[in-house]
């Protein structure tokens, strides 16, 4: 089993300086997803939408007219799969610019519909217009906090009977987390593209989640025994999953929120896999397994 976290008492200096110099290695290194040699048919275009309504992640935090640590780590591996990246925080390119674009990749927060003087808002109807592209064909893929995006009505430790709509396509919505920590990934698809040959472990701040979509494809079981806070005192549940929604694909992964996991190889393996799946580069048996693998997923922490 490996372990890839860093030390939690790294300083971030420490960390930062870990982090520049793995990710120079990733980007020299020929890409574990697909042979250095491959090549698509033609240039997939994929958009990389940080708009963050809530809270701001500081991986996708901009500073003057610099790309975020996550946007340009995006660039750089799309370019290893033949795959355009453009990075947006602005919600007015749904309103007509979206259709130019294969898939859609989400590291957002809460509701989009409303804007910030540097971020504008998603329209109304361009949440209308990105669901109906989804389920008419077009990919898209989700990292740690596109799930805590557009939260159902209700109470948030308890599932709904009617999620939001983007939360019924995405598979699953935020609750809460604890504090980061070591946990282990159960891995339950293994041929899934890019998937880990094993289970790891690996240190993250780690999301409580629920309203499961029933048809998922488990890809990562989150194991919460041993974990601390009372957010994970629960069955185990899904932590990175696939399906299909209409027409078009969908990947979600719990996984980016620190830096360090941007430039792990289990991640940048993972997530490019589902990358390269909601884009149609690469293909996948997705058969439902969330009621084998993750039996009690419904069940809720007490918090």
């Amino acid at each position: 089993m490996s372990n890839t976290s860093v030390s939690p008492n790294a300083s971030r200096r420490e960390l930062l300086k870990q982090s520049a110099v793995t990710l120079s290695a990733l980007l020299a290194a020929p890409s574990l997803v697909r042979s250095s040699n491959a090549s698509y048919a033609a240039n997939k275009k994929l958009l990389f939408f940080t708009k963050s309504s809530g809270f701001e992640h500081s991986v996708v935090k901009r500073k003057d007219s610099e790309l975020a640590y996550a946007e340009r780590i995006m660039i750089e591996m799309g370019k290893k799969h033949n795959i355009e990246v453009t990075c947006s925080k602005d919600g007015r390119i749904f309103d007509k610019d979206y259709e130019q674009f294969d898939g859609y990749l989400f590291y957002t927060t809460t509701d989009l519909t409303k804007g910030k003087e540097t971020e504008p808002a998603m329209s109304v109807q361009g949440k209308e217009n990105l669901l109906k592209a989804i389920e008419a064909g077009k990919g898209f893929a989700g990292s740690h906090c596109a799930s805590d995006t557009f939260h159902s009505a209700g109470k948030a430790a308890e599932n709904q009977d009617a999620p939001d709509p983007y939360i019924r396509m995405i598979g699953g919505e935020f609750i809460r987390h604890g504090r980061q920590q070591e946990a282990l990934m159960k891995l339950v698809s293994p041929s899934f593209p890019g998937a880990p040959k094993e289970n790891f472990r690996m240190n993250e701040e780690w999301y409580s989640l629920k309203n499961f979509a029933k048809d998922m494809h488990v890809i990562l079981v989150q194991e919460t025994v041993g974990m601390v806070d009372a957010d994970y005192k629960r069955p185990a549940y899904p932590a990175t999953w696939a399906r299909t929604e209409g027409k078009g694909r969908v990947f979600y992964t719990s996984m980016g929120h620190r830096e360090d996991v941007w430039v792990n190889p289990i991640f940048e393996n993972l997530f490019m896999g589902g990358l390269n799946w909601i884009l149609g580069n690469v293909n996948a048996e997705t058969p439902s397994n969330l009621a084998t693998v993750c039996p009690q997923a419904s069940t809720m922490p007490q918090l």
